[in-house]
Order: structure tokens, then C-alpha cells, then sequence
């Protein structure tokens, strides 16, 4: 915004300049073609401002438009990934073997009840009961069904959504293991660079897009769920992309 209003303010600086030298110095008889030639001018400054002023605007209508779409494809992503962990207990870095997975693998359904037992204690020579926790298997649900119900998408997960691209862009999936208290955590991330996202938009605004830094954008080169640095399975998206999610449920 700074640099728009510097260059309007630098057309009026030039604009008051020419006009002086039009009174001041230049013939009467070659006026009508120096007024011609301003005339142009004004013209073509005019259609700067309004694109310098319109085109940030339209380059955001377009980013949120296209982030959303990003945003949805890496939600199911996470569920994908979340599922895959609490059956096979690991993440998976690859869409071929997830997608298959999402097609073949089920949910344990289980139940938890509260029991007890009778031993016998041989150290003071009597019967004891303690209690204990039973888990019952009740049957088993399709991964498939459970998370994506009618929807076959998730087996173009793994690609960018990106309108007019010849090209198809597939989406960074890694997996790794952070070690907490002795612990070995898995750990994965899924992820795309904002210019493959705005690979058509203009090359200024899509390096100040890289570089935004807000509570209200998504902050960073990257679209991205997930951490191989961090426990986290967030989105480093704000609220504003979970609006359309919310309002389904």
C-alpha cells in the first residue's frame, strides 16, 4: 500500500511538472500535439493506478479461493494419516500404500467394562479380588466408509488442486520419529509451496506471500499439515479455512 501511494504522488509530482513545461516553454502551435500526448499519458498512468490498486485485491480473492481447495485435500490427508496410525501404529510417507490402505484396512470396534478376579494372595494366605478393565471386540468398520463415507477423493489426495496447471502437482508427504521421554513418537507432514498454488499470479505479490507473516494468513512458503519437527497433526492454516467445515457439520 506504501509503495501505491508513492507512485500516485509521483505521478502528480510529474503531471504538475509537464504542465509547467507546457505554459512555460513549449510553442502554441505544438501544444494540441503535446495535450495529445498527455492526454495518453494520463491514460496509461490512470490504468497503472486502478491495476496497482486491483490487482492485490484480486490476487487475494483468488489466493483464499485456491487455499481453501488446498486446505480440504490435506484435512483428508490428516485423517488418512490419523487412521493409519491407530491401526498399524506408524504414519506412512507414501499415497500409493495409504490410498490402498484407506481401500482395505478396518476399525477395531471395541468395548470397555469394568471386572474383577479372585486370586489367591500367599502372603497372608487368603483369597483377594481385584479389579480390572475387559475390552470386548464388537465387530469391525471400514477405514473407508468410517472417514470418507460415499466419496472415492481420497484417492486423489496425493494431487495439488490447482485449476489451469498442464501439470499435476503432487503434494510433500514425509514421515519421522521424535523421541520424548524415551518415548519414540511418529510424527508426519504434508505439504506444497504457495507459488505451485499461484504459479500464474504475479511474481511480486507471490514473494510477499511467501513471506506474510499474520494471525489472520497462512503464514510461510507452505500450505502445510502436519510437523517432522513437532508432536502436531494442526494445520498451520488460521480459522478462516475451517468456516466451510464447521458449517457442513
Amino acid at each position: 500500500m506504501v509503495t501505491i501511494i508513492l507512485y500516485i504522488i509521483g505521478l502528480f509530482i510529474l503531471g504538475f511538472i509537464l504542465a509547467y513545461i507546457l505554459v512555460k516553454y513549449v510553442p502554441l502551435k505544438l501544444k494540441p500535439v503535446i495535450n495529445l500526448i498527455l492526454l495518453a499519458l494520463a491514460v496509461y498512468f490512470s490504468y497503472n493506478i486502478y491495476n496497482s490498486i486491483y490487482e492485490p485485491v484480486k490476487f487475494n480473492k483468488i489466493k483464499v479461493k485456491r487455499y481453501q481447495k488446498v486446505v480440504d485435500r490435506l484435512k483428508d490427508i490428516r485423517k488418512a494419516e490419523l487412521a493409519h496410525r491407530e491401526v498399524t501404529g506408524d504414519y506412512s510417507d507414501n499415497f500409493d500404500s495409504l490410498v490402498k490402505f484407506i481401500d482395505t484396512a478396518q476399525f477395531i470396534i471395541t468395548q470397555q467394562r469394568d471386572s474383577s478376579y479372585k486370586y489367591f494372595d500367599k502372603a497372608y494366605g487368603i483369597e483377594k479380588e481385584k479389579d480390572t478393565v475387559l475390552i470386548d471386540t464388537l465387530g469391525f468398520a471400514s477405514i473407508k466408509d468410517s472417514l470418507f463415507k460415499n466419496s472415492d477423493r481420497y484417492k486423489e489426495m496425493m494431487w495439488v488442486p490447482i485449476p489451469g496447471r498442464e501439470h499435476q502437482v503432487k503434494f510433500e508427504l514425509k514421515k519421522g520419529y521424535i523421541t520424548k521421554n524415551k518415548v519414540k513418537i511418529p510424527v508426519f507432514m504434508a505439504r506444497v509451496d504457495k507459488a505451485e498454488v499461484l504459479y500464474d499470479q504475479n511474481p511480486d505479490l507471490v514473494v510477499q506471500e511467501k513471506n506474510i507473516k499474520s494471525t489472520k494468513e497462512i503464514n510461510g512458503p507452505y500450505i502445510q499439515v502436519g510437523s517432522i519437527d513437532e508432536i502436531n497433526d494442526s494445520g498451520n492454516w488460521p480459522k478462516l479455512y475451517d468456516i466451510n467445515e464447521q458449517q457442513q457439520k
